[in-house]
């Protein structure tokens, strides 16, 4: 089955009195590079995060991130620091003797102090297993969304499988006849400017002259590369390198089908040719 590498998954969990979110995006890249990005009091948790990743995936760019907030549902309410409060309420006694004019603090304002209120911190220990299983479903999730998006561009790539199948078999049929065209040309060019030349010197000529402009093996090669890439796609391992290759071989035959062309309906066959193949590869770009 094909996987792209693109794709975006997200989970999250309660861990009392902590909610927990993993948010996961990958985009294509000739390896697998993985970026954890993890609350400052959990960093020590990163190795095993990104063991667990590098277990899941095998190329693409990841950035995994873990936001951890406390849950307004808990019920579970901050701590307020009753030292600094009744601190603060005895420095403004002091300041109202001078100016009893001076407002007195709001609640709110209180509550806003730095550090008037303190929010229950936590422990990577206590939180370590609920951060794996979260991770372990976004994982899961990113998997079936990298797996949905590369069966889509399987299809696709089928689909141009076909085009270029097409083209050959357009190509195929006429390459004796545009050889003889080339043929017939020439020897009007030479009778309109009659020009004697000799006869078994000019056969030499003519047949070498086919033979460089003989396209056959190239359309033979055409529909080796693409019964391979059919094969490569029906297959359930990671096919983005092969592929890659196997476009390359395409697009090689492809330039020279263009090279060799004396014909016009052959040229836009091979311009044809090297638009589906450069789609093809922008599409294999993002396989596995």
């Amino acid at each position: 089955m094909a996987n792209s590498m693109t794709g975006f998954a997200s989970s999250q969990a309660l861990a009392s009195p902590f909610r927990l979110v993993w948010e996961l995006r990958s985009v294509n890249h000739r390896f697998l590079e993985i970026a954890v990005r993890l609350p400052g009091d959990l960093r020590s948790l990163e190795p095993a995060c990104r063991a667990r990743v590098d277990g899941a995936l095998t190329r693409g760019k990841v950035d995994c991130t873990l936001t951890v907030s406390r849950d307004p549902d808990s019920g579970d309410s901050a701590e307020l620091q009753e030292d600094l409060i009744l601190g603060l309420s005895s420095l403004q006694t002091r300041v109202r003797r001078h100016f009893p004019e001076a407002r007195s603090l709001t609640v709110g304002e209180l509550l806003r102090w730095p550090g008037a209120v303190e929010e229950r911190s936590y422990d990577s220990a206590d939180l370590e297993s609920a951060i794996d299983e979260t991770l372990g479903r976004a994982l899961a999730s990113l998997v079936e969304a990298r797996q949905r998006e590369g069966q889509r561009l399987a299809e696709l790539l089928l689909e141009r499988c076909r085009g270029v199948t097409a083209i050959i078999s357009d190509i195929r049929p006429r390459i004796g006849q545009a050889e003889k065209r080339y043929r017939d040309r020439l020897m009007q060019r030479l009778e309109r400017f009659a020009v004697d030349a000799d006869p078994q010197r000019l056969e030499q000529e003519m047949v070498q002259l086919a033979q460089r402009l003989d396209i056959a093996e190239e359309i033979d090669r055409l529909g080796s590369h693409i019964s391979e890439m059919e094969s490569v796609l029906a297959d359930d391992q990671p096919m983005g390198r092969r592929l890659d290759f196997l476009l390359q071989e395409l697009n090689r035959e492809a330039n020279t089908i263009a090279s060799k062309s004396q014909d016009s309906d052959m040229t836009r066959n091979a311009v044809e040719l090297k638009v589906l193949i450069e789609q093809m590869r922008e599409q294999v770009q993002n396989l596995e």
